[in-house]
Formats: C-alpha cells, structure tokens, sequence
C-alpha cells in the first residue's frame, strides 16, 4: 500500500464509519420492535425501556443532556383506551442536544412509541386487545434513524455552524403529545430553531413511489437546498407541512419543517409491522439523503417560515 493511500485510508476511516449503516439501523429496529419491547405502548414499563436505550446512544455520541431530569422531558399523557376508560400515564421526551456553540439550532426528531398490546384505540386489525403491535416501521424506523443521524454529527470531527437538537417523542400516537409538551415547555427557546427534521415511518421503501419529503413550502430556502440534490432512493417533495406527525406541531408554531415518510402499506397499525419487512438498505440511503440536505441547509442563513395555503 504506498502512502497516498495510506494516509487518504487513515483521514477518511473515523467519518466513513460513522455514516448511516443498515446493519446498525436493523439492530436498532429489532431492539425496539421485539415482542419483549411488547408494542412500546405509552407508560408501560417497556416504552420506558426504549426510552431508556435511547437515553444510553445518546450518552454514548456525547449528547449534552437537554430534558429537565437529565435527557428525560416527562409529562403526563391521556390514553384513550378501547375497553376501559381514558386513564392518565406517565411518558417523557429523549432530549439531547449538540453544541456546537453557534446562535441557531437544528432539531431532528422521531416518536418512539407505539400502539402496546392494541388497548390504546388505534389499531386497525379486526381484533387488536392482547396482540402485540411491535411498531417496526412505526416508529423504530425513525428512531433507528435518529441515533444514525446523532452519531453522525456527533462524532464526525467536524464543528458544524449550527447546533443539533436530537429528540425522541413519546405519545405522539396519542395525538403529537411529546412534541406539543416540548413546544409548550420548551428547553431551548423556539426563536434559536433554524427547521425541523421529522422521521415516522421510513422503513418499507417502495422504489414505485419513492420516500416522500413533506414541508417543502414552509422556508423560502428549501427549493436553494434540494437543488441538484442526488440521491440512491428515488424522493418527491411536497409543500404541505402540517400533517403527518411531529412535524405539524413544528409547523404549527411557525418553524420550517421537512416529514421524512415512505408511505402507507397493509401492515400500518396491525400486528404485522414487524422487523423482518423493513429495507434496512433501503433506509441507509435515505439518510445519507438527509445528510445532503441538512449540510446544504447549513451554508445557508436561518431560514424564514413560509405558510402553506
């Protein structure tokens, strides 16, 4: 091996290791989508466990810990549930935040819960009480890439011109709870937020249909950013920003959002979203998209919110 080599292998190795990768993603996916995780539903012992792993990525990549009990945001949420009444259970935000000691931050974001053994009114299988609904794509896809993407600037040596806020939601199947508590009671004023980044549901990639990216009309500056912008999985945009999942608790109070989601399919809120049929490949790509995106964004001032009519 001459020197060149040598030398361009030792530079590039640290960041090349820390990019998106689909073994990482499927271990993070299989964790958090097992039958012992028993459908992460909101304040049961096992959606603490996953707030738990996340809390422990974090403190591995060197998050600074930006919850009000360290990483932990709690907060009580309302469970409507099928077969008894609503009832009130504890649930928390996974907050972690980058410091890169600049003026204005990126958030990026997942939800972390699910829908439990099925008692928590949204499941669409014919006979859901006691089932596990192990969530897969909904929502350990995203999680998966939340922790990819905090590695990624965590540890890739580079001191970006802004901060990151890495947050995962609890109940947002409740009705954006997380998201909108945090919003309400936030730990770093909303007026430093530069755009927000949301994953629910990336993990059953259709190359039919591509991933779709929502939120392309709330900043003047998103066409500038997807401009010449290429990619290994195919992608549209759309303007709206106000639906889908966390990202409209965003946009609700006027930051600029992009929604990460590669659509509906028959195993949405049913039994069935389970490890083995999500493209972990598939996934990696759609992060590393991602990545161009937010870098693009980062030479770029603090965006400007848009509306959407």
């Amino acid at each position: 091996m001459n020197r060149i080599l040598a030398l361009f292998l030792l530079t590039t190795a640290p960041l090349l290791a820390q990019e998106p990768s689909a073994d990482r993603i499927q271990k993070h996916i299989e964790k958090l989508a097992s039958d012992r995780m028993k459908g992460r539903g909101t304040g049961s012992r096992e959606n603490a466990k996953a707030a738990a792993y996340i809390a422990k990525h974090f403190r591995k990549y060197g998050l600074k810990p930006l919850g009000e009990d360290g990483y932990y945001q709690p907060f009580t949420a309302k469970v409507r549930r099928v077969v008894v009444p609503d009832s009130l259970r504890k649930a928390a935000n996974v907050i972690g935040f980058l410091d890169n000691g600049a003026a204005h931050t990126i958030v990026i974001g997942a939800h972390y819960d699910h829908l439990g053994l099925g008692n928590q009114g949204s499941s669409l299988d014919k006979n859901p009480q006691g089932q596990i609904h192990n969530g897969a794509d909904d929502n350990a896809s995203g999680v998966a890439g939340l922790l990819e993407l905090a590695q990624y600037y965590a540890k890739n040596d580079v001191k970006e011109p802004y901060n990151f806020l890495f947050m995962a939601f609890g109940a947002e199947e409740l009705g954006l709870l997380g998201s909108r508590h945090f919003l309400n009671h936030p730990t770093l004023p909303l007026d430093r937020m530069n755009f927000m980044i949301c994953m629910d549901m990336i993990g059953r990639y259709d190359p039919n249909r591509g991933v779709g990216i929502g939120g392309y009309g709330t900043a003047d500056a998103w066409p500038a950013v997807f401009q010449d912008v290429t990619a290994g999985v195919k992608f549209f945009t759309d303007r709206a920003g106000n639906g889908g999942s966390d990202n409209a608790a965003f946009y609700a109070k006027q930051i600029p959002v992009l929604f990460f989601h590669t659509g509906g399919h028959p195993d949405y809120h049913k039994p069935t979203d389970d490890p083995g049929k999500i493209d972990a490949k598939a996934e990696e790509e759609i992060l590393k998209l991602e990545i161009k995106l937010i870098d693009k964004a980062m030479r770029l001032p603090k965006m400007t919110f848009t509306p959407v009519q």
